[in-house]
């Protein structure tokens, strides 16, 4: 699918290293067909020195050079990104952005005419290639464009296609979801802290019951429920606890994060 193809990154932040360190070590692209643009020389020179990957100095220069782009950079820099590609994209690549709340109408907008865009929303986890990114599809990108998408970020995680009008949910759920996650496990850290366990020993019993609860729910089958009442015995520990769960509306609080966080979204996408 990637023979002979160039990928290149505009932006070599955390995300865009997380990008390169999961297409090499997949083998998806070898390093010397991998090059990133950043407007931080230091930067450039770590990611050389790191993973063997090429170096443009000059935006245009990466763009002409590339058959796929990622726009890896911040949305207030995307207007000036989009603006120095408008003229130097004569090979037609296919441009992917993982820029937060930029739409596909502007993306496609602001580029030439008929230009591929897969504009994508990935997560934090994505930096230890465990992360879960959603991908929507221009008017432009043909079936195996967008294969060729959802391969580059199945090298960081899971990947899966979306419609865009499921953007700003995908936003609130998958995009926020690592913060609810961080924020349940310290304070069960902090749990295990209160009933007396050295902090050391709370977080790693913490981390691992998150870890091997996620990779069973990762095999095909069992709903969470069927696993919760596995472990919930009549009169047991697990149900004590549930029953402060359930009292303290803990579900429901999760559940309206996800709301809160879609509805920010679609705020600031307007």
């Amino acid at each position: 699918m990637f023979k002979d193809l160039n990928i290149g990154f505009i932006g070599g932040g955390n995300m865009g290293e997380a990008l390169v360190r999961g297409l090499i070590s997949a083998s998806l692209f070898p390093a010397d067909r991998v090059f990133v643009f950043d407007v931080s020389p230091a930067r450039l020179d770590y990611l050389h020195t790191e993973y063997g990957v090429g170096l443009h100095r000059k935006m245009g220069d990466l763009a002409e050079s590339c058959q796929v782009i990622v726009l890896a950079v911040k949305p207030q820099v995307m207007p000036a990104v989009l603006a120095e590609l408008r003229t130097r994209l004569s090979n037609r690549p296919l441009v992917m952005s993982i820029a937060a709340g930029i739409p596909l109408s502007t993306l496609e907008r602001e580029l030439p005419q008929g230009t591929a865009v897969i504009r994508v929303m990935p997560n934090t986890p994505a930096l230890v290639l465990k992360g879960a990114s959603a991908l929507s599809r221009g008017k432009s990108v043909s079936d195996e464009q967008m294969e060729a998408g959802l391969a580059i970020f199945r090298a960081v995680g899971t990947a899966v296609e979306v419609e865009e009008k499921w953007m700003d949910a995908v936003t609130g759920l998958s995009g926020s979801g690592p913060a609810y996650v961080l924020m349940l496990i310290e304070a069960m850290i902090d749990g295990g802290v209160l009933m007396g366990l050295p902090r050391n020993v709370a977080r790693e019993l913490t981390v691992q019951t998150f870890i091997g609860t996620s990779s069973m729910l990762a095999r095909p089958g069992k709903h969470p429920a069927e696993y919760k009442d596995m472990i919930t015995s009549p009169g047991g520990t697990t149900i004590a606890g549930l029953k402060i769960l359930e009292a303290k509306a803990v579900r429901g609080a999760m559940m309206e994060a996800v709301e809160a966080a879609t509805r920010k979204s679609e705020e600031l996408g307007k």
